[in-house]
């Protein structure tokens, strides 16, 4: 009899332990579609805590109807878990490994500036598309280069010149040129990581529109850009892939990243966290 009683007793803490933890779910599941729907992710983070969640991980979501009474497909990316999934309703459609930002900081840029290296957490959307993209570098690239290089900086304004040599340095068009005193050009190129142009014990930051401030196959082949700088994109450097390495951008193997490509619409919301 005491045996039965134990038994039974030992069964009701069972149930009520599995009706816990499935009202958890359920709640989170519930949640999540409120994330969704009303692009609302304090919600998802407060409900995590509550739930104990600590990990930042959308490993659930694979299996749980998030956003399942939406027509519209979005993306979803986790910095932690390096992963992006493009999903509608409940059905995963892809889903691929990337990398995200490093967190680190970088103090002291002109002006006292700093930059902090870290992926947006948050509703985003997809702007545009861009084929064989382009990366303009913003200075902090430059600042990064003058400091592995133990070299100074210094900025080239269109209509200004920096004095080198028998000439000076300067703007024509589209490139930076090097102007000789028997009135020769020669453009100095640039445009490429760790080639950037050197005067004088010093990294020049050129402007915007030169050539010098254009770099190609950095980015990969495909680009979806998601604004303020940001951008869901390819890469040279694969081995990257699944790590907290890129300035904020999330990178993807490029064969990846095109066949993604020709799945999302402009339009696409991407969530972030």
């Amino acid at each position: 009899m005491v045996w039965t009683l134990v038994a039974g007793f030992a069964i009701a803490a069972v149930l009520s332990v599995l009706l816990l933890t499935k009202t958890a779910e359920l709640r989170y599941q519930r949640d999540v579609n409120r994330m969704v729907y009303n692009d609302n992710l304090g919600v998802l983070n407060e409900v995590k805590a509550k739930l104990g969640m600590t990990g930042d991980s959308l490993n659930n979501l694979k299996s749980e109807s998030v956003g399942a009474a939406a027509d519209q497909p979005y993306l979803v990316v986790s910095i932690a878990d390096h992963k992006v999934w493009f999903k509608k309703g409940s059905q995963v459609l892809f889903e691929a490994g990337v990398a995200t930002g490093s967190g680190k900081e970088l103090v002291g840029g002109p002006g006292d500036k700093n930059y902090r290296f870290e992926t947006p957490r948050g509703r985003l959307k997809v702007q545009a598309k861009e084929l064989d993209p382009a990366w303009v570098p913003p200075d902090w690239h430059f600042i990064e280069q003058a400091r592995k290089r133990g070299l100074g900086l210094v900025h080239l304004k269109r209509g200004s010149s920096i004095p080198v040599g028998d000439g000076v340095i300067t703007v024509s068009g589209a490139e930076v040129v090097k102007r000789s005193s028997d009135g020769t050009t020669v453009a100095l190129g640039g445009g490429e990581e760790g080639r950037e142009i050197v005067a004088g014990g010093n990294i020049v930051i050129p402007p915007f529109g030169t050539s010098a401030r254009r770099y190609l196959k950095v980015l990969g082949t495909r680009r979806l850009v998601l604004g303020d700088g940001y951008a869901i994109h390819g890469t040279n450097n694969p081995s990257s892939i699944g790590q907290s390495v890129s300035h904020g951008c999330v990178r993807m193997r490029n064969e990846e990243i095109e066949r993604l490509y020709e799945m999302v619409p402009v339009g696409t919301p991407v969530y972030i966290y």
